[in-house]
């Protein structure tokens, strides 16, 4: 019972979050209009506008990609038994940041067309491919999972490191482009780009899903899980690749979004006191759309100048969580 009232107000916090997320931005939209909009009923035409072709999307968007990456630090936590792993840790982050860059930083040699929101995404995706097949040559050749972990890691800081040197010998103006597609931007997704976007991350959510009873079992070790029937090579290599689908085309088509995929899936196992992956992934979906909509919520806030950058709003909320979550496993 007490789980089915969480998740009652998972989902009531949920739709709170979203109504306030269409309501305030730069001009503050009345809840009676929203709902007019919404149901079709008749309402004010630029309202109309505002909403559906500007707010709602940047709402599902907040949806989608909070659910998104909180699976894939579920995933990532649970693929390397470390509380800390993130959507981050493979590098597939850092290759998409170096697929933009490479893209942003050559746009004086390339076409206006090519340097779009849709040339951005498609660099990004390369990007995240290329570290995706490199990890999976290495997962099979390395089974070891602490050396998996730490090729990541070096996968991400060379792609980081060859941002840095292109970030350096670059123009003033593509400087800008590519540092403005770090901050990170719920905004940039429209209709068109919703169309490709949500059925990738509906199809990697529902891989994670499909692999829940395995995950449950590889929480135990590598080990157990072996002795119980368990292909610990092909589970990982699943996990991999939709975390990647997650990830990679949250990465893509928003920019970077720290902090979300390390800390939602922590805030779930502590709501429900349990590591049980069938209730972990439904409430780490519910926590992360939630959170992310009210960070944008908080973005847009009276009082500043323009649109926060999302990517600093998670940050500040992310950071204290990973400092109490270092400080609680010390004691």
């Amino acid at each position: 019972m007490k789980k089915q009232l969480l998740f009652t107000i998972l989902i009531g916090t949920l739709i709170v979050a979203f109504i306030l997320d269409i309501m305030i931005g730069s001009a503050n939209l009345p809840l009676n209009e929203i709902l007019n909009v919404i149901t079709d009923h008749e309402s004010n035409p630029i309202y109309k506008e505002i909403i559906l072709n500007h707010r709602l999307p940047k709402a599902i968007t907040a949806i989608l990609v909070g659910s998104s990456l909180s699976v894939a630090g579920v995933l990532m936590q649970t693929m390397f038994h470390n509380p800390l792993a993130g959507p981050d840790v493979l590098g597939v982050t850092s290759g998409s940041s170096l697929g933009v860059a490479l893209l942003t930083m050559s746009s004086s040699i390339l076409p206006l067309w090519l340097i779009s929101s849709w040339g951005q995404i498609l660099a990004a995706s390369i990007g995240a491919a290329a570290i995706l097949l490199l990890i999976l040559i290495v997962a099979i050749r390395i089974p070891n999972t602490t050396s998996l972990l730490i090729i990541g890691m070096m996968f991400g800081y060379f792609a980081g490191a060859i941002v840095s040197i292109l970030q350096s010998s670059s123009q003033p103006d593509t400087l800008k482009l590519f540092i403005t597609w770090t901050f990170g931007s719920l905004s940039s997704v429209g209709w068109s780009q919703m169309y490709v976007m949500a059925p990738i991350i509906v199809l990697g959510i529902g891989v994670s899903i499909f692999l829940q009873k395995p995950l449950n079992i590889l929480l135990l070790g590598n080990n157990y899980a072996k002795g119980l029937g368990i292909n610990v090579l092909n589970l990982k290599i699943w996990i991999i690749i939709a975390t990647t689908l997650l990830a990679g085309v949250a990465t893509a088509f928003t920019g970077p979004i720290a902090f979300i995929g390390i800390t939602i899936p922590h805030i779930a196992r502590g709501l429900f006191k349990t590591n049980n992956h069938s209730i972990v992934l439904p409430a780490s979906i519910l926590c992360g759309a939630s959170i992310l909509l009210i960070c944008d919520c908080i973005s847009q806030l009276p009082g500043f100048q323009g649109t926060l950058p999302i990517n600093a709003i998670t940050s500040l909320f992310g950071a204290p969580i990973i400092v109490w979550i270092i400080i609680k496993n010390k004691g």
